[in-house]
This record gives structure tokens, sequence and C-alpha cells, in this order.
């Protein structure tokens, strides 16, 4: 996944990701938005076919926005290899 740093400073972090869409970022920001120490989360996308989706976050300045980031992006990867695996184990006991 490319992630392009817009603006970054103490307690504020804006990007892009090029190669999402809603999909990933309404699930990201949401997660974001969840965490105590986010004071903002959102993103836009300014068209709706060729747009490029920006991600704005902003701390209390407990956290620092690039370890909330990461802290969801952890979540994210926790809750798609739930979603794989009880995935996988209903295909398992259809076959059988």
């Amino acid at each position: 996944m490319e992630i392009r740093i817009i603006r970054e400073e103490e307690n504020v972090l804006e990007f892009e990701l090029p190669s999402e869409d809603h999909t990933f970022c309404n699930l990201l920001v949401n997660l974001l938005n969840k965490d105590p120490h986010v004071k903002f989360a959102a993103y836009r996308i300014e068209h709706p076919l060729i747009g490029i989706p920006k991600i704005l976050v902003r701390t209390d300045g407990v956290k620092k926005p690039r370890e909330v980031l990461i802290e969801a992006s952890k979540e994210i990867e926790s809750i798609y290899a739930t979603i794989k695996e009880k995935f996988s184990a209903t295909l398992d006991e259809r076959e059988k």
C-alpha cells in the first residue's frame, strides 16, 4: 500500500492513499475515531471516479498521529484475519 504524506506536524498527519477507496478509508477512519487520543479523523475523496483519498488525523498529543495510525492498521489486520479464518472454516464445513 502506498502512503503519500502531505503534512506532518506534532499532532497532525495528513496523507493520501492512492490505491484505496471508500471501503478501506471508512474502516480506517472509524477505528481511528475510537481511539480516545484521536481528536479528529476524517477522509475525503474529491472526485468519485478519479479522486485520491486524503486522510487527516489530529491527536491530543499523548499519542502521535503515526502511532494511532499504526495501531488502527494492526486492528484492521486482526479484523481481516478473523474474517478469513471464519470464512475458511465455513467453506471447509460445506465441502464435507
